[in-house]
C-alpha cells in the first residue's frame, strides 16, 4: 500500500489536526492509498492469503456456510487483506496482522458515515461553518472523499475494535472511529479516522496490542 497525497484532503485534515474543543480535543485525517503491495506489504498479503484458504481447506459440510462462501472468493480475500494493510499504514506502530475480522462492518450506504458524523462530530461543525462562511462540515468531506475516489463505485467499511483489542485508543479516549472507502476499479482505499481525547486524561497509550484471535479470526467477515 503507498500513501497518495490529495490536495482535496489538506483544508479538512488541517482543520481536524489537534482541534480544541474545551474539555476535549478531536484528531482526525483523511488519507487515500493505491492497492500496490511492495516489500513488507506483498509479505504480510500472502500470508494472509495462505491463512484464509488453510481454514478454507480444514472447513467441512457442517460448517457455518457464508463466511466460507464469502471468501472462497478471491476477490473477498483481497478486500479483507487490504483493509488489513491499510490499517497497518495508519497505525504504524502496531501489528494488525492478527486482527479480527469480525470487527469490520460493511456499511449499507453512505448514510451511516454521515450519521456517524453528525452524532460525533456536531460541535467541530459548527467550528467549521464558523470559519467557513456557513459551509457544512459534512459536505465538505463528502466533496473530496468524492473527487478522490468516487464514493458511488465504492464499498464502505467500518472498523469497530472492541475495548480490549483496541491498541490505538488513548487513555482518556471518548470515543474513536474508522472508516475505509474502497474502489475495486482504482485500486484505492480512502480511510477516516478520528478521535476524541479528554484533556484530563494523561497522553500514555494503553498498554498492549490486539490480542490474537482463533484460527478463524480472519474469516468471520462480511465481505
Amino acid at each position: 500500500m503507498k500513501l497518495l497525497e490529495y490536495t482535496p484532503f489538506d483544508c479538512v485534515n488541517v482543520f481536524l489536526d489537534q482541534l480544541n474543543l474545551g474539555d476535549c480535543t478531536i484528531r482526525g485525517s483523511l488519507e487515500a492509498f493505491s492497492c500496490k503491495h511492495a516489500g513488507n506489504d506483498r509479505r504480510l498479503s500472502i500470508s494472509l492469503e495462505h491463512e484464509i484458504l488453510d481454514y478454507l481447506g480444514k472447513s467441512s459440510d457442517s460448517d457455518p456456510p457464508s463466511p466460507v462462501e464469502h471468501l472462497s472468493c478471491r476477490s473477498s480475500r483481497k478486500t479483507l487483506i487490504y483493509l488489513v494493510l491499510t490499517l497497518g499504514h495508519m497505525y504504524p506502530d502496531y501489528d494488525f496482522s492478527a486482527v479480527r475480522a469480525h470487527l469490520f462492518f460493511k456499511e449499507e450506504d453512505m448514510e451511516s458515515f454521515k450519521q456517524m458524523l453528525d452524532n460525533y462530530l456536531s460541535e467541530a461543525s459548527m467550528l467549521w461553518a464558523s470559519k467557513n462562511e456557513g459551509s457544512s462540515l459534512l459536505d465538505s468531506m463528502t466533496k473530496a472523499i468524492d473527487e478522490v475516489i468516487k464514493i458511488r463505485e465504492c464499498d464502505i467499511y467500518s472498523y469497530n475494535p472492541d475495548s480490549d483489542g483496541d491498541p490505538f485508543l488513548e487513555k482518556g479516549a471518548i470515543w474513536s472511529i474508522n472508516f475505509f472507502f474502497y474502489n475495486r476499479k482504482l485500486k484505492r482505499v480512502v480511510s477516516f479516522r478520528c478521535c476524541c481525547t479528554s484533556k484530563f486524561a494523561g497522553d500514555d497509550f494503553l498498554a498492549g496490542v490486539l490480542s490474537d484471535g482463533e484460527e478463524d479470526a480472519l474469516i468471520d467477515m462480511d465481505i
